[in-house]
């Protein structure tokens, strides 16, 4: 399986829209049935309701700010990494969300639709963290 590939220019300066892409705790606002909770090396997404809700423990793994981080999602349901590179441009910046999302129980051709459901969902997380 390969990563998703999310690109958004953006007018901000590349400070801050590296300091919005990495505003974990906000991702929540843009995620259903999703809130963020800081830990001492990165983040735990916790997504759903009630007993069908699940904990998406990620870290921190580089951290070279305006310009790279790297996460590594560590739960028993999703597993796999997440790179985020902001760079900047004359009039703003380039936001690249690079991912690896596998899911637990998710095989064969269900994983394209997996990743085309990421790609979907982390474009709204840009967007929201980036508008103006």
């Amino acid at each position: 399986m390969d990563p998703f590939e999310i690109v958004r220019e953006v007018p901000l300066s590349q400070e801050e829209a590296f300091a919005r892409v990495t505003d974990w705790v906000r991702h929540g606002d843009f995620v259903p049935l999703t809130t963020i909770r800081l830990t001492d090396t990165g983040f735990v997404a916790r997504t759903g309701v009630g007993p069908a809700a699940f904990d998406d423990p990620m870290d921190v793994v580089e951290w070279d700010p305006p310009r790279f981080c790297r996460l590594e999602k560590r739960g028993r349901v999703v597993r796999g990494w997440a790179e985020i590179t902001v760079e900047p441009l004359d009039l703003g910046s380039r936001i690249t969300w690079r991912e690896l999302a596998l899911t637990r129980g998710v095989v064969g051709p269900l994983r394209r639709v997996e990743a085309a459901l990421g790609r979907r969902l982390f474009g709204r997380v840009l967007e929201g963290l980036t508008r103006t």
